[in-house]
């Protein structure tokens, strides 16, 4: 937990939850709280969820559950509980809830395993299993990935990409298991590897697909722009996949990637046309002086 006054807290969870700023303001408010953590944190990141952006909320619960402070776990429930909520919202405040990992979520998310919104089901069915795998002592304890990020699902021991790959994409394999393998692929990080996380964008549910387009955009690896542009573009994909393919596409920042996310700013689709705006902001920091600069300095630190 970072040391921060009240004061200052307070002020920062008021730009997240003013609709008059940018969004893109709002988004760098919920990081900086995120960053800063402790319950006055958390308690001006609820707020926000009285919001009527679904990409916003959505962004809201991710960061709870990245900060895996047990505290929110009530926040949480009170989301997945929530039928008005859009399912894109509900099914991260059950994969936050898996992501905090607390023993007492177990039963709020069974009762939900059984949700007739599909994202939803599926994503309280896998924090469940990630309970289920935390609470086992014949496991190994899941290190930190190198991108720093808390997972749905732990990788599987390294393996040959064909492997992986055919474990990816096989229906009859657990979506756990499907899981494992992506997280795998990504931190393997090479050009096969990549490409095999390419093919699950047209393979699975719509929740399936947005795991593989987040882990491509923490990749940020330019073979992957065709695959995220076309998945894009499909404007008959879910929305869910496509907001998280313009974001990924943002992460990776090339001319091409900023082309098609402004050919995409107006699309009909709300959470579509936010992401392209969030991810055009993303474009322009990863491409800005002080972004290179401070990239050159972490290469010189290393």
């Amino acid at each position: 937990m970072v040391n921060v006054t009240e004061d200052k807290v307070q002020r920062i969870g008021a730009v997240l939850c003013d609709p008059e700023r940018p969004l893109k303001e709002r988004f760098r408010a919920l990081f900086t709280l995120k960053n800063i953590g402790g319950p006055v944190a958390i308690k001006c990141i609820e707020k926000a969820f009285l919001d009527s952006s679904a990409l916003l909320k959505h962004e809201v619960a991710y960061c709870l559950g990245q900060m895996q402070d047990p505290v929110a776990n009530k926040i949480l429930v009170t989301v997945l509980r929530d039928k008005q909520q859009e399912a894109i919202v509900r099914h991260e405040a059950a994969e936050a809830l898996g992501a905090i990992a607390s023993e007492e979520s177990t039963e709020i998310l069974q009762e939900y395993s059984q949700d007739p919104t599909i994202e939803v089901k599926e994503t309280c069915e896998l924090a469940l299993e990630r309970l289920a795998f935390l609470q086992d002592e014949k496991n190994p304890k899941i290190e930190q990935n190198p991108y720093g990020s808390v997972d749905p699902a732990p990788p599987l021991p390294t393996a040959a990409v064909e492997d992986l790959h055919r474990t990816l994409l096989d229906p009859n394999v657990s979506l756990f298991q499907r899981y494992r393998a992506m997280f795998t692929l990504r931190n393997m990080h090479t050009k096969e590897s990549v490409l095999a996380l390419c093919d699950g964008l047209k393979h699975g549910s719509a929740l399936f697909k947005h795991e593989v387009a987040f882990v491509l955009g923490q990749l940020q690896d330019v073979a992957s722009v065709p695959a995220l542009k076309e998945c894009l573009c499909d404007t008959s994909e879910n929305e869910m996949v496509r907001h998280e393919c313009a974001e990924a596409l943002g992460a990776i920042a090339t001319g091409e990637c900023y082309q098609v996310l402004y050919e995409y700013l107006t699309d009909e689709k709300r959470v579509v046309k936010e992401s392209c705006e969030i991810a055009l902001d993303m474009c322009e920091y990863e491409n800005s002086p002080e972004f290179q600069y401070a990239n050159t300095l972490l290469l010189q630190e290393a």
